[in-house]
């Protein structure tokens, strides 16, 4: 049995999002959507996780399977600027992304729990991330083998970090020419007293620059093996 659940109120401001699914991601969004003045809506089968939302926020809750094209249409769908599917089923995800493209809105947003499912979603037109839980572990493996490395963001179809230039490294005093680059390039070097510079073939390597570099995803691991052979001080 469906029961929709009600907050103090929707107000005419922000756009109006549906948030499909109650578990860490979706409770993460909410937040965020809730504290930039944005009219919430969220879906969830599990009753207990719609009011213990509604405890912290002031939104709408409809407890239901998002897959049926009822609980959609009471969660307001037809009037939405956004839908965002969290749930752990891709499945479920993806059937209700199709739903939301019928629906004309114009916006949609999921997870993609499988990369190998990846392009079904494409093919709907949606909007995806990858998977949450591989995409922190490789961070996690990342900085715990760079631990001078500083991810600043991820975006589609690469990422962008931070790494620092070591005292003793094989490139320090030279210029920046001098460094083998592949698949990556260098947005900025921020040097010690807050100094930004704009990478050019002439500019030599200080100890203690820190490097911006962009590079793709595909990438990322001869990418980072490649600036660690020159930035990192060698053990032996």
């Amino acid at each position: 049995m469906r029961k929709i659940f009600q907050g103090q109120g929707l107000k005419p401001v922000g756009m109006y999002i549906i948030i499909v699914g109650l578990g860490g991601i979706g409770k993460n969004l909410v937040k965020l959507a809730v504290e930039h003045s944005h009219n919430v809506v969220v879906i969830d089968q599990d009753e207990s996780r719609c009011s213990e939302i509604l405890e912290h926020y002031d939104v709408l809750a409809v407890t239901g399977n998002a897959t049926d094209k009822t609980i959609l249409e009471e969660a307001g769908v037809d009037r939405a600027d956004a839908l965002i599917a969290t749930t752990s089923d891709d499945s479920v995800n993806l059937m209700t992304c199709w739903l939301a493209k019928r629906f004309r809105v114009p916006n949609v947003v999921s997870i993609v729990n499988q990369p190998s499912h990846s392009d079904f979603f494409k093919e709907v037109g949606v909007r995806i991330s990858e998977n949450p839980d591989e995409l922190v572990a490789s961070r996690l493996y990342y900085w715990t083998q760079n631990p001078q490395l500083q991810q600043l963001a991820s975006i589609p179809g690469g990422s962008i970090f931070e790494i620092v230039a070591e005292q003793g490294a094989p490139i320090v005093g030279h210029e920046i020419r001098e460094l083998k680059v592949k698949d990556f390039v260098f947005i900025a070097i921020r040097r010690a007293g807050g100094e930004l510079i704009i990478p050019s073939g002439n500019v030599r390597i200080q100890t203690g620059d820190i490097f911006t570099v962009f590079t793709k995803k595909e990438a990322e691991d001869d990418c980072l093996r490649l600036l660690n052979k020159q930035l990192k001080r060698s053990s032996e």
